[in-house]
């Protein structure tokens, strides 16, 4: 009713406008302007009255719920009405306009079913209008849900990256305190050193949390201080063999890798005396490839989900990279390998 109200203007003039159509047609091959503006505006409220019926009762009653038995059921009666009211408009215009005398009625105004298709080619029309601002209105609601379904949807991924990291780091720096406390212990000369590469580590972790992506190359950079770190606890019962290949300035989420790397060290074991590691990386605009190795005993093959920051490196790729990467863990002989494959095309921009 509200939105009526503040659409009466344009209702007046679409009315006034209606009604100047009434007179224009019922004016037809006469002259007698004061039957023909008389009968036209007798005949205005019958059609308004049927427009509003239909526009504002049976259409968004019966016809756009899809109630349709009901909707014929009620539009007959009310076509069946305006039938009566039309044949009542022009017998009383012929009773108190041309007193009885169907000669003097203008001969548009005598054809009932002429008035009949007038009034409802306008009740049409309106019905029409009435249809279209229903889909719009429909259309504008629709969008409005998708795109709240949308930012709520973004928002919960954010926060479910976010949490992810906040995860992956903890464990980080929990494993590698361990190994600093563990040199402390000895009283090893080396452990200034090891200090400093830690603190190195945690200004990467501590400036990129917050940023969606890095360049591989800085990535790679901190792997390497990483791998210093693990020489240092190792001493000479580590080899590590780090090959990479960086084309162009690829970018990826931040410590991405770094988990499947420290599994490495993690689920390792010395092997002959030495735990082997292998790291080959090799990075396009389109595509990086990642694969390492390590060697491991039989009985000490690591449990399903390979540790936290493995499991949550892939709940974090299934929201980056949805269907765009594949992550292949293999256990063959004494060495345990993981191969990951993304494709940057499939990145989700948005999170």
């Amino acid at each position: 009713m509200l939105r009526f109200l503040k659409a009466l203007p344009i209702h007046l003039l679409f009315w006034f406008l209606v009604w100047l159509f009434f007179v224009y047609f019922f004016s037809y091959g006469t002259e007698n302007w004061r039957f023909i503006l008389l009968f036209s505006t007798s005949t205005l409220p019958i059609t308004m009255a049927v427009s509003y019926v239909f526009a504002y009762y049976l259409i968004p009653k019966y016809l756009i719920p899809r109630r349709n038995g009901r909707f014929v059921l009620y539009s007959l009666y009310t076509v069946i009405c305006s039938v009566f009211a039309i044949l009542l408009l022009t017998f009383i215009n012929l009773v108190f306009l041309s007193n009885f005398d169907i000669t003097k009625m203008p001969l548009v105004t005598r054809n009932v079913s002429f008035i009949f298709t007038l009034v409802y080619l306008v009740v049409t029309f309106v019905s029409l209008v009435v249809l279209v601002q229903h889909s719009y209105r429909t259309a504008q609601l629709n969008n409005e849900l998708t795109t709240k379904l949308l930012e709520g949807k973004l928002k919960l991924k954010q926060k479910e990256l976010f949490y992810l990291k906040q995860q992956i780091h903890p464990h980080f720096l929990f494993n590698t305190l361990n190994t600093v406390y563990g040199f402390a212990l000895k009283g090893s000369k080396e452990t200034p050193s090891i200090i400093l590469k830690l603190s190195n580590l945690l200004d990467y972790i501590l400036n990129q949390i917050d940023r969606p992506l890095v360049p591989v190359s800085e990535e790679v950079k901190y792997i390497e201080s990483y791998l210093g770190l693990e020489e240092v606890r190792f001493q000479d019962t580590v080899a590590i063999h780090f090959d990479k290949s960086i084309e162009g300035e690829p970018q990826i989420p931040p410590m991405l890798l770094m988990p499947f790397v420290e599994n490495a060290f993690k689920h390792g074991v010395v092997v002959d005396g030495i735990l082997q590691v292998v790291i080959k990386l090799k990075a396009t605009q389109k595509e990086l490839h990642f694969r390492i190795e390590n060697t491991i005993a039989p009985s000490d093959m690591p449990k399903k989900g390979h540790g936290l920051g493995v499991k949550n490196s892939k709940e974090r790729l299934d929201a980056l990279f949805p269907n765009g990467y594949s992550l292949d863990v293999e256990k063959k002989d004494h060495w345990y390998s993981v191969a990951l494959v993304i494709n940057f095309d499939a990145y989700e921009k948005d999170v």
